[in-house]
């Protein structure tokens, strides 16, 4: 269970820098693209589509489990030990895909700060204003006025009938 937990930790890492490597550059990708589609099919210039990077699940799933296939088998025929269990191999392509998808999430995260920075700090300026007009709002009301309110409730209380009386008024009672 132990072996499991950390290659699975491992795997989040190894998705984190799979994304991240993908977002930078796309090589390797734009490479099988030209080795497989004719000049009409491939990709332009600017597309930035990597096997992980702006790809959907099922597609990330599919390129996950053949790339951890590819390195069971070389490492199979490298080490005779059987190291590659399905639990073990479930975890690596399970643990993948998360590290794929927080790196996705941290990049669109840092994007959206980046972009909403100038109006987070103008925000919290308006935010801080309103504070202090809340506070000065607060340090001048006299006790005076605050006794005088508080009159006026147990007034309007005294004034008000029982629920009794108002039954009784009624004719209910």
């Amino acid at each position: 269970m132990t072996l499991e937990f950390i290659i699975f930790i491992a795997s989040i890492l190894f998705g984190s820098i799979i994304f991240w490597r993908e977002s930078q550059g796309n090589g390797v990708y734009r490479f099988f693209n030209k080795l497989i589609n004719s000049r009409e099919l491939q990709m332009k210039p600017t597309d930035k589509k990597g096997f992980f990077y702006q790809q959907p699940f099922l597609l990330r799933l599919v390129f996950t489990i053949a790339l951890f296939l590819i390195g069971i088998l070389v490492t199979r025929f490298l080490i005779p030990i059987d190291l590659a269990t399905i639990s073990l191999f479930a975890s690596m392509i399970f643990g993948t895909l998360v590290g794929t998808y927080v790196a996705g999430f941290i990049f669109k995260s840092s994007k959206i700060i980046e972009e909403q920075s100038d109006s987070l700090e103008d925000k919290f300026q308006d935010v801080l204003e309103k504070g202090k007009g809340f506070i000065t709002d607060l340090k001048s009301k006299e006790p005076v006025d605050i006794e005088k309110e508080q009159e006026e409730i147990l007034e309007s209380k005294v004034e008000e009938k029982s629920a009794r009386q108002r039954l009784k008024d009624k004719g209910l009672l």
